[in-house]
């Protein structure tokens, strides 16, 4: 059954909102538990609809999985790598994970290529020359990629044309019971590689390098059991940071690391917004008026580009003229002519939207994927005269945020849920 949300804005948001672990790092996480040969147990797990997918594809490989409360306990032993070209693998497009993993435990894998948001092509070519590298062979097969090792991986020196999270935490999986030293260069810093590198270090693994551009990884011949508890979602808490400034709101975002918010931190106390630091939360307090800003979406550690599109909508509110320019996906601006349906003043240029303050009103609009639909939340929230902003699309952003209602019912914010007819 399809919903939408439907938003009446003008309320600041006020009070403490927790921040649950992090998506990016949980989907990757998960596929790693194949690697070991005894139990693993996931705290801070969030309970998302990509995390509900990746445990029934765990389910039908074999995997016995039992949840407690934020809590998974994985039982990978009786595990099989049986293929998967199509079905829940195409629903998930951190599927792909499931390649390194399961080549690095039986080496083989048939995986359907993956789904997810689809704001853009993302290609898996460089998995693919990571997996080559490492001795496995790689070919199509009626749209899926079947990966096989004949001998055991061995290491491999492995250069990344481009910074990417994803290939870089694939071969981590692959190379971590590989014989021999493999060493990633040009590898991505985001702290989900980070998190990744210590489950695979607590199972066992030799990696050390995680967050740097040069990682080492010296196979094993097996990897057992841990216990692992998942960073806080960034993405999510900056979500929330920028929602609480759209609507002046005063918020303090907790269970959040600050060294991973620096970027975002230092673009809204640019925009004028007072932000608080301490130990484990960040304070965030909304101003009558703001300064535009230019803003570029990079690599970690730079402004994310997961939190380009909530920018969007905070930037309506600037003085001015602000450019936000995405320098990671060139064509990830979906949500910009829904903002455009509600008033905003934006248009886009190449990788660039430029943006000019204006007064936002309600509207019906559509997520076409996740951080969008975080964007057409947030322009929600912060109208400010009346009516109901329907947002349809709810399927993408519950991908990606728990508990979005609850926690913003909690902050003040007047939203439900409606069945979409």
């Amino acid at each position: 059954m399809l919903e939408k949300l439907m938003i009446a804005g003008g309320r600041p948001l006020r009070g403490t909102v927790q921040i649950s672990g992090a998506k990016n790092s949980a989907v990757a996480l998960i596929p790693a538990a194949i690697l070991a040969e005894t139990t693993v147990t996931l705290d801070n797990l969030p309970h998302l609809s990509d995390v509900a997918i990746y445990t029934e594809i765990l389910t039908d490989l074999g995997a016995s999985i039992e949840w407690s409360g934020d809590q998974m306990v994985i039982d990978p032993s009786r595990m099989k790598s049986i293929p998967m070209p199509n079905g829940k693998v195409k629903k998930l497009r951190a599927s792909y994970y499931l390649m390194g993993a399961l080549l690095g435990r039986f080496g083989e894998a048939t995986i359907g290529l993956p789904g997810g948001c689809n704001f853009e092509p993302r290609p898996i070519d460089l998995h693919i020359k990571g997996f080559e590298a490492l001795g496995a062979e790689v070919s199509n097969e009626n749209g899926a990629l079947r990966i096989r090792a004949k001998q055991r991986l061995r290491g491999a020196k492995i250069y990344l044309d481009m910074v990417s999270v994803g290939a870089t935490i694939n071969i981590m999986l692959a190379a971590a019971r590989a014989k021999g030293s493999t060493l990633i260069e040009n590898a991505a810093k985001e702290p989900e590689i980070i998190d990744v590198a210590t489950l695979l270090n607590a199972m066992g693994a030799k990696i050390i390098g995680a967050g740097t551009e040069t990682i080492r990884i010296e196979g094993v011949d097996s990897l057992h059991g841990c216990r692992h508890s998942i960073i806080p979602d960034r993405i999510q808490a900056g979500t929330y940071m920028i929602a609480a400034a759209a609507t002046r709101g005063d918020v303090i975002v907790d269970n959040v690391i600050p060294k991973h918010m620096e970027a975002v931190t230092a673009k809204l106390q640019e925009m004028g917004v007072h932000i608080y630091e301490m130990d484990e939360s960040i304070r965030v307090v909304g101003q009558p008026e703001y300064e535009s800003v230019d803003v570029k979406a990079l690599v970690y550690p730079g402004f994310a580009t997961d939190l380009q599109s909530p920018m969007a909508s905070l930037l309506c509110q600037a003085r001015g003229v602000s450019i936000l320019t995405d320098y990671v996906y060139s064509n990830r601006f979906k949500h910009i002519p829904e903002l455009v349906r509600m008033g905003a003043k934006m248009k886009v240029e190449g990788r660039s939207a430029i943006i000019e303050g204006s007064f936002l009103s309600s509207a019906k609009v559509k997520a076409t994927d996740l951080r969008a639909g975080a964007s057409l939340v947030i322009a929600g929230l912060s109208v400010a005269f009346g009516g109901v902003t329907e947002v349809t699309g709810v399927e993408f952003i519950d991908r990606g945020y728990e508990n979005l209602v609850t926690n913003l019912s909690a902050l003040g914010a007047e939203v439900w849920r409606e069945r979409e007819e």
